[in-house]
């Protein structure tokens, strides 16, 4: 071999030793979806996600470009190859993941009440009979608290934003406000007036999408997560963002076995350990 060759055999061995990714990723979410990612005061975006995307590069030791985006365009970018994968929170759906690979869930996509402050505990959905119920028009809450009137006898008052259902609420207009367990948390945490309360269990999680034909990247993100689920950064970012400890046993402080999520296309049963070493 001659004396070129070989630097050439040792340039391209060098490379073959540099991990996937080793610039980084680049990935989108919403930057609208409080407390998730939002405006912040010094300009960019703050929130939950943001903090969960930054640690996961903290984990790789690799730098995270986030780019805030509309969600209706972040799944056509990602499929484009503009984004490495998407941090947004995205509701692990049959039709979803018969197009995108998706990472185990990092939090369960609950609905959760919120009472005016000081009301006692309330816990199951037949707390609820009879009450006026305040609630973003047009969302899916709004459709299951119609689908559910029959049964339970409450009043359903749809507001222009779920921002003016809450403030239903906390000035006597309304007996409970229903969104998201995230959402109804966020406003619980900012406004003095309301409390926290029933969270009603959808079986429904929040994962990150992936391409289809990207499992390698898929399957280190979802061993990151395992991770930050067992080293108690999840628990942080929960409290810092909801104001909330997480139970044993929920999505965003359990690994899943595996990779994906377990009961949609692209889950591998691949057996691993959880570990923080990457």
């Amino acid at each position: 071999m001659t004396p070129k060759s070989l630097l050439l055999s040792a340039a391209l061995t060098a490379l073959a030793a540099i991990p996937a990714h080793a610039e980084g990723y680049k990935v989108a979410l919403d930057g609208t979806f409080a407390p998730h990612a939002m405006p912040s005061l010094s300009g960019g975006v703050e929130g939950f996600n943001i903090d969960l995307a930054a640690a996961i590069g903290d984990k790789l030791g690799v730098p995270m470009e986030v780019v805030a985006a509309q969600f209706s365009g972040l799944i056509p970018a990602l499929q484009a190859g503009t984004y490495d994968f998407l941090v947004a929170p995205t509701t692990v759906t049959e039709e979803r993941a018969s197009n995108l690979l998706f990472s185990e869930g990092f939090m369960d996509t609950n609905f959760a009440f919120t009472v005016p402050a000081g009301t006692e505990a309330m816990e199951g959905l037949d707390a609820f009979k009879g009450k006026t119920i305040a609630v973003n028009k047009g969302s899916v809450y709004e459709s299951f608290l119609n689908d559910k009137a029959g049964e339970y006898g409450w009043d359903v008052v749809a507001y222009g934003t779920n921002t003016d259902a809450v403030e239903a609420v906390s000035t006597g207009r309304a007996d409970a406000n229903l969104a998201g367990a995230t959402v109804s948390a966020w406003a619980a945490k900012q406004n003095p007036r309301i409390d926290l309360s029933y969270e009603y269990p959808t079986g429904l999680v929040w994962a990150f999408p992936f391409r289809k034909d990207d499992v390698e990247t898929r399957d280190k993100i979802d061993a990151v997560l395992e991770c930050l689920k067992t080293d108690g950064t999840m628990v942080a970012l929960s409290e810092k963002w909801f104001g909330v400890t997480p139970t044993e046993g929920t999505t965003i402080v359990t690994p899943t076995p595996g990779y994906g999520t377990p009961g949609f296309d692209g889950y591998a049963e691949t057996a691993h350990e959880v570990s923080c070493d990457f």
